[in-house]
């Protein structure tokens, strides 16, 4: 069975969560110990820490995650009703390989029971097994990165941290719709890469736009399936890395708000934090990282509009060659526009579709101004 990959918690994990107050969110988790397995048919979240380095070319002996689970339980939950399970850890294999594969099968089996994986690794290139986890739902992934580089790399070596985006992109079956990068740093990245991303039409956003205005990352979150952290998008004085250590990028603050967006998407059914240099100091933050995800969750609104279209308000804006369709929910005030199908050409998607978007976007459109993830989303559906 698949869920015999994971190990238990370790003994002084649960010693020091036994430790903790009634109050504390160590007490509302249901855990994998050596004599119980957590009963998932009463589970919406679950977390599982993957003890992989290999792909950033790290020890296997330095992924250490107790420091993570002590920083978490030791928070106190909102007023939260979703159950939560810490299913333990999927140790590493003998090979790599045996570890995307035992990653793979678990996350496969949990989005199967609609359960939500927070996954900890270990080093990002985990984000790949995640995303063939889907191929056993036969259907298209969004993925949003937060990260400072884009992660492309020579397809013909193995597969790492920092080149796992190549290996989607190139290998069959290839199920992967889009991209988005959020905080990418134009100084990591060559030139080759960013027109690379212009080419195949993903969307990527830079440090400087996302946090200046971190609204606009909302909608990039509303269309994901997986989320993948890169914890070195985190400024070191903010994370407290000083191993890897980065001058510029998000503080606290942002990447927690960063964290609640992915939370309250009704779409992501993956979120994974990975690079960490396995502190006590970057623990703390991590934490709160996943603190603000669940808290998120919570706040869904359901309201993905794939069926009745009754809640929302349709705004048709005429432009000098086609019209747009905006669609306002009524519950939330977000955004929608609708990516029309094309009947006479090779479609992706099967249907007229809605894109999230933003009131701007809105308003640019009543000036003529064609939103560039629309754009660039029909140019990706008749490819």
């Amino acid at each position: 069975m698949e869920f015999d990959f994971l190990s238990p918690l370790d003994d002084e994990t649960l010693q020091f969560i036994n430790s903790l107050t009634s109050q504390n969110l160590g007490s509302k988790v249901v855990l994998h110990t050596d004599k119980d397995f957590p009963d998932l048919n009463k589970i919406k979240l679950a977390i599982i820490g993957v003890k992989e380095n290999r792909g950033a070319h790290l020890e296997i002996e330095n992924t250490k995650l107790s420091h993570i689970r002590k920083e978490l339980y030791s928070l106190f939950p909102g007023n939260w009703e979703a159950s939560i399970a810490d299913l333990g850890n999927i140790l590493a294999g003998n090979d790599i390989e045996d570890t995307y594969f035992a990653l793979r099968k678990v996350v496969a089996s949990l989005l199967k029971m609609k359960i939500i994986p927070i996954v900890i690794g270990g080093s990002q290139d985990l984000t790949y097994p995640l995303y063939r986890a889907y191929d056993e739902l036969e259907q298209m992934v969004n993925l949003v990165s937060i990260d400072n580089r884009f992660d492309f790399g020579d397809a013909s070596k193995p597969l790492s941290s920092n080149s796992y985006l190549t290996k989607m992109i190139v290998e069959e079956p290839n199920n992967l719709f889009n991209y988005s990068n959020l905080g990418y740093q134009t100084y990591y990245n060559s030139q080759e890469e960013i027109d690379l991303v212009e080419k195949l039409f993903f969307d990527a956003y830079r440090l400087g736009e996302v946090s200046n205005n971190i609204s606009i990352a909302e909608p990039v979150f509303r269309d994901a399936d997986i989320v993948s952290v890169d914890l070195t998008s985190v400024k070191s004085c903010d994370s407290g890395n000083f191993i890897t250590f980065t001058p510029n990028g998000f503080n606290g603050k942002e990447i927690c708000s960063l964290s609640r967006y992915a939370g309250i998407s009704d779409k992501v059914s993956i979120f994974g934090i990975f690079n960490h240099n396995n502190s006590k100091q970057e623990a703390v933050l991590i934490a709160q990282i996943i603190w603000y995800f669940i808290e998120g969750f919570h706040y869904r609104s359901d309201e993905y509009p794939f069926g009745s279209r009754e809640s929302y308000l349709k705004y048709i804006v005429p432009l000098e060659d086609e019209e747009l369709v905006f669609f306002k929910s009524n519950k939330t005030d977000r955004w929608w526009i609708e990516i029309p199908f094309i009947s006479n050409v090779n479609n992706k998607l099967k249907r007229n579709t809605l894109l999230p978007c933003t009131h701007d976007d809105y308003l640019g459109a009543c000036s003529s101004e064609i939103p560039e993830r629309w754009w660039k989303a029909q140019r990706k559906n008749i490819i």
